[in-house]
């Protein structure tokens, strides 16, 4: 046979089989693009972006939210996130049996997930959440053995979470945090080693945890089981899942005491262990954690003090939340080392001592809530605070004058000193225009000088046009309201000044608060709305 006899043989047989491979190809577009156009049919579409775009004289892979294969040319990813799409999920798409990734999330897609999604066994990627989804969690979940993440939070899903989710053994991302699921976790999702981060927050999950949990977790980066009814201990293997940066197990019914193995968590980076039943002291290597941004033990019963060396140790640390247990000691003269601090709250302690000045050198500070301890002693000067916006000092032992420097801080919304032993006279505060709430009551507070009581510092509070509420009561304040009280914001709701030993006429000014829901002058000796 000659080379022209081979070459127009060769050729007869290679154009049937391209004519073949185009048609198969054109054949399973023409599949995929009945599946979307009966899915297009099927769903509500209030902004039209569906019925704009998805045409049958177009090709399929050009249409909006559609990715198609390189060679093979099929539907390879669906991407519908954020359209506003209503209805049912149909059952047609589990005919694109090429895709690899299907996001739905952030609509309004409601009913049960169709059985048929079970038949993609290439699905990555599963990606539902935000949406109004209920029904049970299938357990044909189990089956797509490839799919990495499963995202359905924040649907109204019930019942348990189906042990079928072990199957799932490349799953890296499991997320089913805001809906209604109830029953134990499942022992088994825990040795789901790919696993990166859990998110079952805010259900109704009950249970403990495995002790042997983190031995079968060596990726796990997050752990999100806060807001659920969890109890028992907190698994003392937690220090082995060494990549773990957020812990947040807070809000359930944990007993016991926190394991001291979490300080091996070199990575940690946010722990929420508060709303429990945690008790014993706090130990000691979470304080040496350098990564750590916040630490959440709040409304546990824990004891025991800080240590010195804690900003030192923690330079990160952005938010200290300790209020509601029984801790003691002094608070650590470091906190000023910590810069980048901007929330501290060791409210509802036993804490003693002084407030140490350095816990005003974080220019960071929005928020410092010391109320509710045993401090005392002057209140240190406030030089640099100019974020600071609540100040709550209320229920300790704190004496002295309340340093006029607190009229810088500009930004204080509120502020807070009620039930201390504080002297002398009230400071003017009219720079502190944003200033919402001034709680002053139960002091030794006099309103101006010793001997005229002239009040200038509610003649200043004209200038916090945000003032929504001013309580002075249980101070000797003396001396006669003034007629610029009628100055103060119109915001102002409450002006509470009883047993303030004023005396003589209410000013009829006073009638210019049109926004006063309660004024309370008893236990003084005035006379009603009178001219002066």
């Amino acid at each position: 046979m000659n080379y022209n006899t081979c070459f127009h043989l060769l050729l007869g047989l290679f154009i049937p089989c391209s004519v073949v491979c185009l048609a198969m190809t054109a054949r399973n577009l023409n599949s995929d693009q009945f599946v979307l156009l009966e899915f297009k049919d099927c769903i509500a579409d209030p902004q039209n972006v569906l019925a704009n775009n998805w045409s049958a004289s177009t090709s399929v892979c050009n249409w909006i939210g559609v990715s198609c294969g390189i060679i093979h040319k099929r539907v390879i990813a669906l991407n519908l996130t954020s359209m506003n799409l209503r209805g049912t999920i149909p059952p047609h798409l589990g005919n694109l049996s090429f895709l690899l990734s299907l996001d739905l999330s952030s609509n309004n897609l409601s009913g049960h997930l169709p059985k048929e999604l079970g038949k993609l066994h290439r699905l990555r990627i599963i990606q539902l959440s935000y949406n109004r989804l209920n029904g049970e969690i299938p357990a044909w979940l189990g089956n797509l053995q490839r799919v990495q993440r499963l995202e359905m939070g924040n649907n109204n899903f019930t019942g348990t979470i189906p042990q079928a989710l072990v199957n799932m053994s490349n799953l890296e991302i499991l997320n089913l945090q805001f809906n209604q699921l109830s029953g134990q976790v499942p022992y088994s999702i825990f040795k789901i080693s790919a696993l990166k981060i859990v998110s079952l927050f805010s259900n109704s999950l009950s249970g403990s945890l495995p002790n042997d949990m983190c031995q079968h977790l060596p990726k796990l980066e997050g752990l999100y089981l806060s807001r659920n009814e969890l109890s028992g201990n907190i698994p003392s293997s937690m220090g082995k899942c060494n990549n773990l940066q957020i812990l947040a197990l807070s809000y359930n019914q944990f007993t016991g005491i926190i394991p001291r193995s979490i300080g091996n968590l070199t990575r940690l980076e946010k722990l929420y262990l508060g709303l429990n039943n945690l008790e014993g002291q706090i130990p000691t290597p979470i304080f040496n954690i350098s990564s750590l941004k916040t630490i959440f033990l709040s409304n546990n019963s824990l004891s025991s003090s800080l240590p010195n060396g804690l900003c030192y140790h923690c330079p990160m640390l952005e938010g200290l939340l300790l209020e509601h247990n029984e801790l003691s000691g002094n608070i650590p003269s470091s906190m000023g080392e910590c810069y980048q601090l901007q929330i501290l709250n060791l409210a509802a302690n036993k804490f003693s001592g002084q407030i140490p000045k350095s816990i005003f050198y974080s220019t960071m500070l929005q928020g410092i809530y010391l109320n509710d301890n045993s401090l005392e002693g002057n209140l240190p000067p406030i030089t640099n605070a100019p974020k600071l916006e609540n100040l709550l000092l209320w229920r300790n032992k704190l004496s002295g004058n309340i340093p006029n420097s607190i009229s810088n801080v500009s930004m204080l919304k509120e502020l807070d000193l009620s039930d201390n032993l504080f002297s002398g006279p009230i400071p003017t505060l009219g720079n502190l225009r944003y200033l919402e709430c001034l709680h002053i009551q139960n002091n030794n507070l006099i309103a101006g000088s010793a001997i005229d009581h002239d009040w200038t510092f509610l003649s200043s509070l004209a200038n916090c046009k945000h003032l929504k509420r001013i309580i002075l009561s249980g101070n000797p304040l003396s001396g006669v309201l003034p007629t610029y009280i009628g100055n103060l914001s119109n915001s102002l709701r409450y002006f509470m000044a009883s047993n303030c030993e004023i005396i003589g006429n209410i000013p009829m000014e006073i009638g210019n608060l049109s926004s006063m829901l309660d004024l309370e002058l008893d236990y003084n000796k005035v006379d009603l709305f009178q001219n002066q």
